[in-house]
Parts: structure tokens; C-alpha cells; sequence
């Protein structure tokens, strides 16, 4: 496997990573529908071929699923994305205590704000950006950033600071995808120069 290091945010992940949210909202997945041993076991089968790098989300359902794939492999050698919902600071604070405990672990390596497609989002979740930057100061979580949904909020990734990683949607097809691959490619290229880690769906 192939390990790489992600950005600026100081974590070495596997260039493939692993999600656990196909057709993934409302507190199920593809994935999560194989049942808690069933993503358990295709999980830890990822990390024995070399993936370290794990997707999550609150909308998907998989916390748990996660939480016990974990309890077979070492913790530290594991980075987790997981995404929140929430818009204001408090509600932040509230899932960023609860993903902790569903996940079992004491801290949270990558949050990201959860299927953003507004081109204002800097503006419209500022507060939610504070208390996940105090929860950065604080240990608690490694890395911020958001899942783009939009073209117009991917290109705002581009010129906010605050940002350390970005999902973006993005495959040789141009299926299901922000704009064409043409238009989103050199996007993603203005991230990774500003060392921001750029992974995909």
C-alpha cells in the first residue's frame, strides 16, 4: 500500500481509503446494512491489506460499526474521518462529545461538516467552524473540514484558511459529480498546493 502524507493535518494515510456510506443518510449505508459484524469484518479485512484511512458519518449510521472494528487493531495506526451535520457551536460541542463515545476513542482525527453545497458556507457556519477549531485547540480533533456537495462551496475551500480537508466528488466519469471533471480537476490541484488533503467520492 501506498502511504501518503495528508496535507498539512500531520496524518499518513493509505491512498485508498475505505467508506462505510454508500446511499448513506439517515442513519443507514450500504455498508451499515451488512450488519455490525458483517462492515466489522470487511473493515479490519481493510486494514490487514494496508487501508488505514476509514470513512464515517453521524447520517450513516456506522459509529458503532466502527467503534467494534476498532477493538481489533491497533487505535493508533487507524485514521477516521466522520462528519457532522450540525450548524451552531453548541450543537457541534454536543456530537463532538457523543461521536467520542459512540466511537470509543478520545480523539476525533478528522471532522468534517457534512454535504455542504452553499458557495457562503464560510459565512453561514462560522460558528460551527469556531467550536470545531476549539476543539482542535484543545486535542480533541486532529483535523477540520467539510464534504462538498457544490461547486460554488468547493471553490470557496479554496480561499478559507480554516479548511485542512475536503471531500470532494470526483471520478473519471463525471458521474453524479459537482461539474465536470475538466472544471473540478483544477480545483482540487489549487487545494492540494495550499496543503489542504483532498480526498475523494
Amino acid at each position: 500500500m501506498d502511504y501518503i502524507d495528508f496535507g498539512n493535518t500531520g496524518l499518513k494515510v493509505s491512498r485508498l481509503a475505505i467508506g462505510t456510506g454508500t446511499h448513506g443518510w439517515a442513519g443507514r449505508s450500504d455498508q451499515t446494512a451488512l450488519g455490525v459484524e458483517g462492515l466489522t469484518n470487511l473493515l479490519r479485512r481493510a486494514f490487514e491489506t494496508g487501508i488505514n484511512f476509514w470513512d464515517t458519518a453521524d447520517q450513516y449510521g456506522s459509529h458503532r460499526h466502527v467503534a467494534r472494528a476498532l477493538q481489533g487493531v491497533p487505535r493508533e495506526q487507524v485514521v477516521i474521518a466522520t462528519k457532522t451535520t450540525a450548524k451552531k457551536g453548541q450543537d457541534i460541542v454536543k456530537d463532538l462529545a457523543r461521536f467520542r463515545k459512540e466511537l470509543q476513542t478520545d480523539v476525533l482525527d478528522i471532522v468534517l461538516l457534512h454535504g455542504l453545497s452553499d458557495p457562503n458556507w464560510p459565512e453561514k457556519y462560522e460558528s460551527a467552524m469556531a467550536a470545531l477549531s476549539r476543539a482542535k485547540e484543545a486535542g480533541l480533533v486532529r483535523a477540520v473540514g467539510f464534504s462538498c456537495h457544490g461547486l460554488g462551496a468547493l471553490r470557496a475551500a479554496v480561499e478559507t484558511p480554516w479548511v485542512d480537508v475536503v471531500l470532494v466528488r470526483i471520478n473519471h466519469a463525471g458521474v453524479n459529480m459537482d461539474a465536470p471533471p475538466a472544471t473540478v480537476v483544477p480545483l482540487i490541484e489549487k487545494l492540494h498546493a495550499a496543503g489542504k488533503a483532498v480526498y475523494g467520492m
